[in-house]
Parts: C-alpha cells; sequence; structure tokens
C-alpha cells in the first residue's frame, strides 16, 4: 500500500488486515503530508508493517520484499499543486512515483490497482455545461451537449481534450502509463477514477477533502468563504465513505484479474451529493455550531468547476459494489471521530 499512512492508504491497510489476518500489508509513506504521523499506531496496533519511503524513489520500493499486489494511493492530492511555484515535486511523485509502482508490479508479477481522480476530466468543459439552479445548489441539466455528461453526473465518456490542473494532468497520464504496462507486460490493471472520499482520520483542507474541512470548521469554530460561481455556496460535489471503498479495492486485489483492463468513477454519485450551502446547514446541525460564512463571489480559484458528480453506472454493470452510507451518515462519523480524538486533530489542523 503506497501512501499507507495517508488518509486512504491507512484506512484501507487497517481494514484490510481485518478482513485477512493471514495477509502480509505492507504501508509505504514518506509521512510529508500533516497529520500522516497519526496513523503509525493505528497500522502497527492492526499488525501492518510500516515503511519510510517515499515512491520517488525506487529503492525504497524495493526494500518492501516480494508482494502480490499493489494498491497505488500516494499523490499529490491538492489541486493548487504546483500552480505558485516549480512542478517538481507533484511531477516526480504523481507521474514518476506511479511508474516506479508500475515497475515494483511487473517485477514481482503483482496486480495493481490504481487510484486515480475525478480531476481527470478537463476544466473548460466541465465549466461550460448547461446548469439549472435551485434553491440550494446547481444541477446538470437534462440534454447537455457533450458526451459523457447527464444529470447523473460525469461518465467516462466525457471528452479528455484540455487543461484540467497538475495534479489532475500527472494522474491521467500515470493512467496511460498504467494502461500500457497492463498491455505490454501483461499485468492484471484496474484504475479508479474517484470523486471527493472523506471519513475519520482525514485531515481535511479547502483544495483536498473540502467535507471534512467545512465540518473541522465548524467544530473548531474557523471561518469559511464561499468561492466563485456567485459566492452562494451552490456548486456540488459527491461523496464517499472512505469505509466503502474499502469493499472496491478488496475485490479488486481478490479477483485482480475480473477488474483488469478496466477504468472505472468511483463515487457517491448524485444519490450522495451536497453543494457548499446544503453542507453548511449538515455541518451546524450535527455540530450545534454556526461560524461565518463569508460570500465571495470573485472568480473560483484555478481549477475550480460549478458541479462534479460521479456518473458510476460503467462500475455498477461491472460489480455489485454500491456505496452504503449517505452524506449524513459520513459527516457524523467524522465528527464522532473528532470528538473522540479532538486534541490530537487540533494539533494536526493546517487552516488556511
Amino acid at each position: 500500500m503506497t501512501g499507507g499512512a495517508g488518509f486512504v492508504g491507512a484506512n484501507v491497510s487497517v481494514a484490510l488486515a481485518e478482513r485477512h489476518p493471514d495477509w502480509r500489508i505492507v504501508a509505504l509513506d514518506s509521512l510529508r503530508r500533516r497529520g500522516s504521523e497519526l496513523n503509525l499506531s493505528r497500522l502497527r496496533a492492526a499488525g501492518v508493517v510500516f515503511e519510510h519511503g517515499d515512491v520517488r524513489e525506487p529503492g525504497d520500493l524495493d526494500a518492501v520484499g516480494a508482494i502480490d499486489a499493489v494498491v497505488e494511493c500516494s499523490a499529490e492530492p491538492s489541486t493548487l499543486a504546483g500552480t505558485a511555484g516549480s512542478p517538481d515535486f507533484v511531477v516526480r511523485t504523481n507521474l514518476m512515483g506511479a511508474y516506479h509502482c508500475l515497475e515494483l508490479a511487473r517485477r514481482n508479477r503483482a496486480a495493481f490497482v490504481f487510484l486515480s481522480t475525478s480531476r481527470v476530466y478537463p476544466i473548460a468543459p466541465l465549466t461550460a455545461l448547461r446548469l439549472a439552479e435551485t434553491d440550494t445548489r446547481f444541477e446538470l441539466d437534462e440534454g447537455q451537449e457533450l458526451p459523457g455528461a447527464s444529470p447523473e453526473g460525469i461518465s467516462e465518456l466525457f471528452p479528455l481534450d484540455g487543461a484540467r490542473t497538475l495534479y489532475g494532468a500527472t494522474k491521467l497520464a500515470a493512467e496511460l502509463l498504467v494502461t500500457e504496462y497492463a498491455h505490454a507486460y501483461g499485468l492484471s490493471a484496474v484504475v479508479d477514477r474517484c470523486g471527493v472520499l472523506a471519513g475519520p482520520w482525514q485531515m481535511g483542507q479547502v483544495e483536498q477533502g473540502v467535507f471534512t474541512y467545512w465540518l473541522l470548521a465548524h467544530y473548531f469554530g474557523r471561518p469559511l468563504r464561499y468561492l466563485g460561481f456567485g459566492g452562494a455556496g451552490k456548486q456540488v460535489r459527491d461523496l464517499l465513505h472512505v469505509d466503502d471503498l474499502v469493499g472496491l479495492l478488496e475485490d479488486q486485489v481478490v479477483n485482480a484479474d475480473g477488474w483488469s483492463g478496466h477504468t472505472f468513477n468511483v463515487g457517491g454519485g448524485r444519490a450522495c451529493s451536497l453543494s457548499l450551502l446544503e453542507l453548511t446547514d449538515l455541518c451546524r446541525e450535527l455540530t450545534g455550531r454556526e461560524v461565518a460564512v463569508e460570500p465571495a463571489p470573485a472568480e473560483p480559484r484555478a481549477g475550480d468547476v460549478p458541479v462534479y458528480l460521479s456518473d458510476c453506472r460503467r462500475l455498477y454493470r461491472h460489480s455489485a459494489w454500491r456505496p452504503m452510507r449517505d452524506a449524513r451518515e459520513i459527516l457524523s462519523d467524522v465528527l464522532g471521530w473528532v470528538r473522540e480524538n479532538e486534541q490530537a486533530v487540533r494539533g494536526a489542523l493546517a487552516f488556511d
């Protein structure tokens, strides 16, 4: 498990260790991201082997030893990565890191599960989609001109031409490498384009993990802003509990050949989605606290879009897997974790 002390990697490692006590699970992580150190005791308690290493360094991956599967969860996940300075870290981590992980899988003839992102879809076409506006959110209208866009969301058929942030570009480039390795070397490999993930142990930030970030701001009394798109907070994202993702990844490891060669959108879909305005109301209800949310009808941040919903119908046709938790359950679970670990969470947070 690369990125094994991060939010996704640690949760998946711990869950798989509990479900498969006979497996040797190795979590490799550089501990660069603030808060990842909090997961080390959880990994140890679950019997997961932790390796302090960096996917940018092939030798660190070699130190893991013989393996049967690679779940590639490592990434620089910020949508703003590289925009204010050098792109070196995001390119070397997301693209070269994926290459090093593929080489590890090739040498070991291991199955490969790649966690990609909905950010591979380009910004300009997403912002040009026809929208309907309700009292609390934007909706994708009927009769979209572009393929792969409908009120259900964005499917894998959506056009990929155009800019998409450096983060999205490096993940898309890595996807292409995964496809080529599967073809050239016969690797069993699958790509999961994840929407927004949420759940306990996520150190949410404004540019990544927005649902957890919003709840944390309410809990700790930090101010918030609605950025762009009229400043009313009507932009929409879907969300998926990390524990729901675990079941999918488990099946993709156990039944690797049945998943190989496929790329899937993975998310909560329209049924599990919130606008920022709706999210604010839910956070106020759950925490019993109200914070100032400033309208800021300025231009949106680079790379932002008014609506993204994961259309997962291709995945649903392939598998019986379905998300099990709704938005209220997800945020309630996060809130319970924050209350139980308030001091540690407060110390790890880096609010803007």
